[in-house]
């Protein structure tokens, strides 16, 4: 883990962009191993980080009781389908902010790739089955069921593939110019090619891959079905029904089944449990395939979400290039409002469905188009209005993201205070502040859990973090 203290930063009001110290993906720098330079922040951009990582928390917390709050089962987008495609828009925003002032290539890819591989470790450490923080004190996992994919190895890839191009494609001649109306565009038409090729290779695998038969043994020891292996009927091609898309279909190929996630959001599904979207047993009659691995951050998809982060970068060259708030704020709304439309317009019309899981281009627009509208008000009120005070706690949280991720997401601070109990591991902290404080006193376990999430999770790790913030003391990457 890095973490130490920084150099004194200012705490005076923010100017409208930050080259030197903006923070990619949960944190990120510039690369400069000396002492940091005075400068100013995109307040708002620590703020919407803040508040990406405060609705992780909210979905992993409360979703189950409130399933408009966590995944869909499969097509829709509720509100924990957001969170994913905000990270990697944060990610490439900061890119160019983050780049803009290492002029050496090679120094640039170097840091880039360190940063990719922190991720990667911290991402199968967390996610890859080793660690069962909070409801479980047992840690490691048999590396043949090893979790290849998760939320930090998705942002890493999409985190390299998005910087190398744009140190490749960047020219020292234009960094400092500014631009208006299409100019960007033009500017960097090679990144768009890019984006338009990763768009036709995943459009023309998706629908273009023939998906056979397959079989799995099932691994959960609560099914009935536990131990046999199970048949799933395809034959089919360009199809996105849950078992015979071409996504999955690549990830069992390459990754192997017993490396996918085994609890995907499929088992919420109406086809699968007469209490969907409530998680609930399987109905008598629920297809094979409702018991099966599927991994949400799969190779074919986590390909299809670097173009989330290619939009996020285009957002961060109107904040370097353009000086005028109001040219940065047209810019950003009509390219948000108009991505919303298309993916609405591709949902509703039948044509892409809106789909977490696959990564689907309407997913893409709508998600991009949310972060873009997103972003922008939160610019508007924070850089512009100067309301620093009113969102000060998600600041101190995109401030120190990483940490927040991984005690709070991640459930490692509770899974330590679990591991302090008295007679019985059903008897902690945790538990009887969740069940005294907030359950008995609501008299709904849907209400106490909701509120236990936002008080004693992010309300609390937001206070810590300003602590921190005071002492000048980060975790970066």
């Amino acid at each position: 883990m890095d973490g130490g203290k920084k150099a004194e930063r200012p705490h005076g009001d923010v100017a409208e962009e930050d080259p030197d110290r903006q923070r990619a993906l949960l944190d990120e720098d510039d690369g400069n191993d000396k002492a940091p330079r005075r400068s100013n922040r995109v307040a708002s951009l620590d703020v919407f980080r803040g508040l990406t990582v405060a609705l992780m928390i909210l979905v992993d917390g409360a979703g189950g009781e409130w399933p408009v709050i966590g995944h869909a089962p499969w097509n829709g987008c509720n509100l924990a389908d957001f969170v994913m495609p905000f990270f990697l828009f944060i990610v490439g925003m900061a890119i160019p902010l983050s780049l803009k002032r290492i002029p050496d290539r090679g120094r640039a890819v170097r840091r880039v790739v360190i940063r990719t591989l922190k991720l990667l470790f911290w991402g199968i450490l967390l996610q890859g089955g080793y660690s069962h923080a909070p409801d479980k004190l047992t840690y490691g996992v048999d590396m043949k069921h090893v979790r290849w994919g998760g939320i930090l190895q998705r942002i890493a890839l999409a985190y390299l593939v998005v910087a190398v191009l744009e140190i490749v494609t960047k020219d020292a001649k234009i960094q400092d110019r500014s631009s208006s109306g299409f100019s960007i565009f033009r500017m960097y038409f090679s990144q768009w090619i890019v984006a338009c090729c990763i768009l036709v290779i995943y459009l023309s695998l998706v629908y273009g891959i023939y998906v056979p038969d397959w079989e799995f043994r099932v691994q959960n020891t609560d099914s009935t079905n536990y131990g046999k292996v199970l048949t799933v009927v395809c034959g089919t091609r360009g199809n996105l029904s849950p078992p015979c898309n071409a996504v999955g279909y690549i990830d069992r190929k390459i990754l192997g089944i017993n490396h996918m996630y085994q609890r995907p959001a499929w088992r919420r599904h109406r086809a699968c449990t007469d209490d969907s979207p409530h998680e609930g047993p399987f109905r008598s009659d629920a297809p094979a395939w409702c018991v099966a691995p599927f991994e949400p951050e799969g190779i074919l998809s986590s390909f299809s979400a670097v173009l989330s982060t290619i939009i996020g970068v285009h957002y961060g060259h109107v904040l370097v290039h353009m000086k005028s708030h109001t040219d940065r704020l047209k810019q950003w709304v009509t390219m948000g409002i108009t991505l919303l439309v298309i993916g609405i317009i591709l949902h509703f019309s039948h044509a892409i469905p809106l789909n977490k899981q696959l990564y689907t281009f309407s997913y893409i627009c709508v998600t991009a188009g949310a972060a873009g509208v997103v972003f922008s008000i939160l610019y508007f009120l924070v850089d512009i209005l100067n309301l620093h005070y009113v969102f000060a706690p998600l600041r101190w949280i995109g401030m120190n993201a990483m940490l927040v991720y991984v005690m709070a997401a991640e459930g490692i601070f509770e899974g330590f205070l679990n591991g302090w109990y008295y007679e019985g591991t059903n008897n902690t902290l945790v538990y009887w502040v969740r069940k005294h404080v907030f359950v008995k006193v609501w008299h709904s376990t849907r209400v106490g859990i909701l509120l236990y999430v936002l008080f004693a999770q992010i309300l609390f790790w937001a206070l810590v973090s300003g602590i921190l913030h005071r002492a000048g003391i980060y975790w970066k990457l």
